[in-house]
């Protein structure tokens, strides 16, 4: 994947995507029916969220058997017919891969929890310590930690007689990454699917790989500290300070690790770039910790950048914006690859966390920052979450973590729901009588067959955004960022003897003026390039004014030539 600085990446949630077969589920022949789309998209490379055999306790990154494709989802021959297909249309194809844990139904836990030699040590066991009120009793966990999903991070195993750690749900048991063993079939996972031809990964959980050792705290596993927030009880996330479980450096040594396997297979097997995209949230010194350290230790190519998911939202204003960018390429390592998101599976999506009329903006923004581009699945048409009910709720995290009051401040469900390919039964879907999650209500709005035919849609902004981005202006150009005012965010890029872009976005809930003659680099006259659907000037026009007036949520792209 060598045009990984400057790629346009989309994420597939395979379960949402398209359904082949009728059974309400998306599936990897949908994927295939529909592969053209991401041509006419003008995208490089898709990642798939993970395909493996799963029991599905948790949305698949429950993982039973990492070589094998989950029932639902199809077989392997689809796989490789869909891999194949892809190549030949020239979109690169990355895979979800989940090394933190592995599903307690898997071999790998099964042999291990009964006591296998070649698998005793391949989770993390503890026999926890005495109960004071019944020491004859089942002991109680060693530590205090807790899971990301409510509740002890420890599960008591009868028939092994210890407790296994499981940072998600309980169904998700933690691999131990202090045995040599472990880390040799992650290499094999990898080796597998890379011999088949995938373009690389994108690598899951990554800070919770490792935690800590119980030799350095006195043959205990430490309690973490508490965090001292009275709204939390000692079963929720957020009543302890996770200083033992996240972040450790022995993580990103495992990281990279697998970055010089990577490099190595690349080197044996000559082709394109196999590449690792890393997904942590952490804070920027850690997160930057992915790309590599000061010791030249190289970590995964891109490390994900969710600042935009979680930094930044309705409320915020152009310096935000602005902060919010710089921040990531100040940090970023000189000669690093930058990438932007503003929405993926794990958090609601961008038109509903931001505002409508903000989508092209921000599909702008996204397009024309220098690096690469993540788009989820939907973002292209501008969806939004849809409403999922506490009945239709499959959301492991809203189930253990809510109720039927509480669910929805949890449930990753809604920004789940399914693709909408058109107006007709299940938006496209699937010709089913009903689909694993609800079709939005407001597909009859919001779908791509509709957008186009629409003379202006969120689509067609999208489409003329990746086209632009093969300009050389944006491959290899400079940039500068600014608030030209607390509403209106300014975004330029530049190359000598090209035509120079220039982004005016307000992000404002009221008009905002800009002064063309102090905008820097934009020399007269200039060109509407591309327009947010509801502004008022047509592509193609010439700007004359001395000053435009931009509406909220209204983004401009304007070109003016090269000096």
């Amino acid at each position: 994947m060598d045009e990984s600085q400057h790629c346009s990446l989309y994420q597939i949630d395979r379960k949402s995507f398209k359904d082949s077969d009728g059974d309400g589920i998306g599936d990897l022949e949908g994927i295939m029916q529909e592969l053209e789309h991401f041509v006419d998209a003008g995208l490089d490379a898709i990642w798939m969220s993970p395909i493996f055999k799963s029991p599905m306790v948790d949305f698949g990154y429950d993982i039973s058997n990492f070589y094998e494709i989950h029932e639902e989802y199809g077989t392997m021959e689809q796989f490789d017919q869909l891999l194949k297909r892809a190549h030949e249309l020239g979109i690169k194809l990355l895979l979800d891969f989940v090394p933190n844990h592995a599903s307690n139904e898997s071999e790998y836990f099964i042999e291990s929890e009964a006591r296998n030699p070649k698998y005793e040590d391949f989770f993390i066991w503890d026999d926890g310590i005495p109960d004071p009120e019944n020491p004859n009793g089942r002991p109680l966990p060693s530590s205090n930690w807790v899971s990301l999903f409510v509740g002890s991070a420890w599960k008591w195993s009868e028939k092994r007689q210890q407790y296994y750690l499981h940072q998600f749900a309980v169904e998700q048991a933690d691999f131990n990454f202090r045995n040599p063993a472990v880390k040799q079939e992650m290499f094999e996972i990898m080796k597998f699917w890379l011999d088949k031809g995938v373009d690389g990964f994108r690598v899951d959980a990554l800070p919770y790989l490792v935690e800590a050792d119980p030799a350095d705290h006195g043959g205990k596993y430490p309690d973490e500290p508490l965090s001292g927030l009275p709204q939390f009880e000692s079963h929720q996330l957020g009543y302890t300070i996770p200083l033992y479980t996240k972040d450790l450096i022995e993580s990103y040594d495992v990281i990279y690790e697998w970055r010089d396997f990577i490099d190595e297979y690349n080197k044996e097997h000559g082709g394109d770039t196999r590449v690792l995209f890393s997904e942590g949230y952490a804070n920027i010194t850690m997160t930057m910790l992915y790309y590599g350290n000061e010791e030249g230790r190289i970590g995964t190519h891109i490390p994900f950048n969710f600042d935009f998911i979680t930094d930044v939202s309705s409320k915020s204003n152009a310096r935000d914006f602005v902060y919010t960018t710089l921040k990531w390429l100040t940090y970023m390592p000189y000669g690093a690859v930058a990438n932007w998101q503003f929405g993926n599976h794990d958090n609601n999506r961008m038109p509903t966390r931001f505002r409508h009329d903000m989508v092209d903006g921000l599909n702008s923004l996204n397009m024309m920052l220098p690096g690469t581009s993540v788009t989820y699945q939907g973002e292209e048409i501008g969806m939004r979450d849809g409403y999922v009910s506490w009945e239709d709720t499959v959301d492991v995290e809203a189930c253990n973590r809510g109720d039927e009051d509480t669910y929805h401040l949890y449930s990753r469900d809604p920004a789940r729901t399914p693709f909408h390919w058109n107006d007709g039964p299940n938006a496209g879907f699937s010709s089913n009588s009903s689909t694993w999650l609800p079709i939005a209500e407001d597909y009859q709005e919001i779908n791509l067959a509709k957008q186009k035919v629409d003379a202006r849609s969120h689509y067609k902004v999208y489409q003329a955004l990746t086209a632009l981005r093969k300009e050389k202006t944006l491959s290899h150009g400079e940039y500068d960022i600014r608030a030209l005012s607390d509403s209106l965010f300014y975004l330029v890029r530049y190359l000598s003897t090209h035509d120079t872009f220039v982004l005016l976005f307000n992000v404002g809930t009221a008009p905002d003026t800009v002064v063309l003659d102090r905008v820097p680099y934009l020399r007269r006259p200039a060109t509407v390039y591309i327009s947010s659907i509801h502004s008022s000037r047509d592509i193609g026009t010439v700007i004359s004014e001395d000053q435009l007036i931009l509406a909220p949520g209204e983004a401009l792209i304007l070109q003016s030539p090269s000096a």
